[in-house]
C-alpha cells in the first residue's frame, strides 16, 4: 500500500467511528435544553432518552447547606423572581417555578430546581453526570456526602469548573473522579488563553483533563498536545454538526451540545 492510501484508510476509520458515536462521548448541555427547559428534571431525563453518554449540569450551595441545581447564581432569568441562589434556602428556591420563561411559556412545562440528589437518581447505568462547580469550595464537603448516598460507580461523574483553586482541591477531595478545568475566551479581550500554559497549569493540579470552549483551534495538532500531556480534552457547546463532526475527527473525548439526540443523528449521517 502507498503511504497516501494508508493515510486515506486512518481517516476513514476515524470519521466512520466519529460519526457511529464510538469515538466521542455526547453530553447534553444542562441536559437536553433545546428541547426542555435548562437545568431541570425533565430535561435531563430527556438528555438520556435521546442517547446522550452524559449530562451536563450546574450546582450552587443554599444558604441551609443543600446543593442545588441552577446556572445562574440568582434566580431572575430562569423564574422572573431575583433571588441570590447563595442567600436562599432549598425551602425558598423549591416555591420557584423554572419552566415557565422564555420560549418555554404556555409550552406546558412546571419545573422546580432540582437538588443535585435528585438527578444523581436519573443517571442511567452505563450513562454519565458532568458536574460543574459554580460556587466555590465550600461546597466540597457537601459534594462528598451527597456523592456517597447517591452510590454511583466513580467513573459515572466528573466535576468541572472554571475556579482553578477550586478544580484544583476538588481534585484532592476526590481523587477518584475524573476532574476537569473548563476554559474559554477572556470576557474582556475575547482571547483564547495558549494551550500550553492550561496544560501547566492542569497538570501541576494533578487534574484529569481540559474542557475547552469550542472556539478554541482544536485540529489534530491541537489535541495531541493536549493528549501527549496525559490529559483528556472535552468541549463545549456545539450545536453545529460540521465542527463537532471536526472536533470528533481531531480526537477530543467528548462534545458538549444542547442537542444531543440531533447532534448524534448528523454525526451519524454522510458528512
Amino acid at each position: 500500500m502507498t503511504k497516501s492510501f494508508c493515510l486515506f484508510i486512518v481517516l476513514s476509520q476515524a470519521l466512520l467511528s466519529s460519526n457511529m458515536g464510538y469515538a466521542v462521548e455526547i453530553i447534553g448541555h444542562r441536559g437536553a435544553s433545546f428541547d426542555a427547559p435548562e437545568n431541570t428534571l425533565s430535561s435531563f431525563k430527556l438528555g438520556y432518552q435521546q442517547k446522550a453518554d452524559a449530562d451536563e449540569l450546574d450546582i450552587y450551595l443554599t444558604t441551609d447547606g443543600q446543593i442545588v441545581v441552577i446556572h445562574d447564581g440568582n434566580t431572575a432569568r430562569t423564574s422572573g423572581v431575583t433571588n441570590k441562589v447563595a442567600t436562599q434556602s432549598f425551602a425558598d428556591l423549591r416555591r420557584l417555578d423554572v419552566g415557565q420563561w422564555g420560549k418555554w411559556k404556555g409550552n406546558g412545562f412546571s419545573e422546580k430546581i432540582p437538588a443535585l440528589s435528585e438527578v444523581l437518581a436519573l443517571i442511567p447505568e452505563g450513562r454519565r453526570l458532568f458536574i460543574e462547580i459554580k460556587c466555590g469550595p465550600e461546597v466540597l464537603p457537601e459534594l462528598g456526602r451527597v456523592l456517597q448516598r447517591a452510590g454511583k460507580k466513580p467513573e459515572q461523574t466528573v466535576l468541572i469548573g472554571f475556579g482553578y483553586d477550586t478544580m484544583k482541591q476538588a481534585k484532592a477531595a476526590f481523587p477518584h473522579l475524573q476532574v476537569l478545568w473548563l476554559a474559554g475566551a477572556d470576557s474582556k479581550t475575547k482571547k483564547y488563553p495558549p494551550v500550553d500554559e492550561l496544560i501547566r497549569k492542569a497538570k501541576a493540579a494533578n487534574l484529569d483533563g481540559l474542557d475547552l470552549e469550542s472556539g478554541f483551534p482544536m485540529d489534530s495538532a491541537f489535541v495531541q498536545q493536549v493528549h501527549g500531556a496525559g490529559l483528556k480534552l472535552y468541549t463545549w457547546t456545539v450545536d453545529d454538526p460540521e465542527l463537532a463532526r471536526k472536533e470528533a475527527v481531531a480526537g477530543v473525548e467528548g462534545i458538549t451540545t444542547n442537542r444531543p439526540g440531533w447532534l448524534r443523528e448528523q454525526l451519524a449521517a454522510a458528512p
